[in-house]
């Protein structure tokens, strides 16, 4: 009778391994229907940096392994592997406090950036392309460990750029979470002439150190700052007292002018203010139409904004500045036209 039971028993146990080995192939079935990895991973940088002084290295392409999936809208995205398995991890502890994400993009070939520079440009216009759009090449989203996320919010997507900032509080949580699955937020408020891009709440990177992660957001600092590529500096803001101007032109103008200077490789921002009334007359607009060979009447409005730096002891070629000097009352001049959208006209000593 014993070992009639104890024959009963074994195979019931073996009843349950297959069950559970069927069940998990079934998983494993499934899980692959959303996800494919196309690429072999042969190792890749975490830390690489690409922005508007880094180009993609050119053997990326050929160690990254990529996941795809497919996300709410309907759209199939591609990410890094190993950021995509920390995505999901994030995704998870973020629905558990009633926060729900979604992968909007993450890795785009060149030719595809290529789109989106043209698609841009004609929805929102130049001035916001060179705030928010990476040139060709040299965009973070090559690397595919820069992934956009969008929201839904009582079970509406929600991923247009102008409706996603209007909910600040739903990001504060999500940026509170990054860190503990190896994700900064990239672009930060206030890191525009470092990053060389305005404030995103969307774009998290992946850097795959979640201590490095936790002390990069702690410090409020840059993801340059964090590898030295560029000197920390607190750098000096005066909006003056303007009849003419609102403050939130002059962040704008600033805005522009920050992303601009990010361009300017070994260069440290001290200081950049507001002008002052006296030197954006609006007699000055004449002289800016002049510049405009192809539509004089465009331009409605000047704005001055003056700089203080420092260069380094190496500083781009294409820079006609002194190697280690102090600079003071740098001017840029911008221009706004009728649409009410500043733009970048000139930058020197005028």
């Amino acid at each position: 009778m014993k070992k009639i039971l104890s024959l009963i028993l074994i195979v019931a146990m073996l009843l349950g391994i297959a069950c559970l080995a069927g069940c998990s192939a079934k998983k494993e079935e499934t899980t692959e229907s959303t996800q494919e990895v196309t690429k072999e991973a042969a190792g890749i940088d975490y830390l690489v940096v690409v922005n508007k002084l880094h180009k993609l290295p050119e053997d990326w392409e050929q160690k990254l392994q990529i996941t795809k999936m497919n996300n709410s809208l309907g759209d199939d995205v591609e990410v890094e592997t190993k950021a995509y398995e920390a995505y999901l991890k994030l995704k998870e502890a973020l629905a558990k406090e009633g926060v729900n994400i979604d992968l909007d993009s993450a890795r785009r070939s060149i030719a595809a950036q290529e789109d989106i520079v043209k698609r841009f440009t004609e929805k929102y216009g130049e001035d916001y392309v060179k705030k928010y759009v990476a040139v060709p090449g040299y965009s973070e989203h090559h690397t595919g460990l820069a992934l956009d996320l969008y929201l839904n919010i009582d079970g509406k997507d929600v991923y247009l750029n102008e409706d996603m900032v209007k909910y600040p509080e739903i990001w504060e949580k999500i940026h509170q979470k990054l860190a503990d699955y190896g994700f900064i937020l990239r672009y930060l408020k206030g890191k525009e002439h470092v990053t060389g891009y305005s404030y995103e709440p969307w774009h998290i990177r992946y850097i795959d150190d979640a201590d490095a992660a936790k002390e990069i957001t702690a410090k409020g600092i840059a993801f340059e700052e964090y590898l030295g590529l560029v000197k920390t500096t607190d750098v000096a803001y005066d909006y003056g007292q303007s009849k003419l101007y609102k403050k939130a032109q002059i962040e704008e103008c600033m805005d522009l002018v920050k992303c601009k200077f990010a361009e300017w490789e070994g260069c440290e921002l001290l200081a950049l203010r507001y002008a002052g009334d006296e030197k954006n007359a609006r007699e000055k607009v004449e002289r800016l139409k002049s510049l405009n060979k192809k539509e004089p009447d465009q331009y409605t409005a000047v704005m001055v904004l003056e700089t203080d730096f420092r260069t380094g002891e190496k500083i781009s070629d294409t820079l006609t500045l002194e190697p280690g000097k102090d600079y003071t009352d740098y001017q840029w001049i911008l221009a706004c036209d009728k649409d009410g959208s500043w733009e970048l006209v000139e930058a020197g000593y005028k």
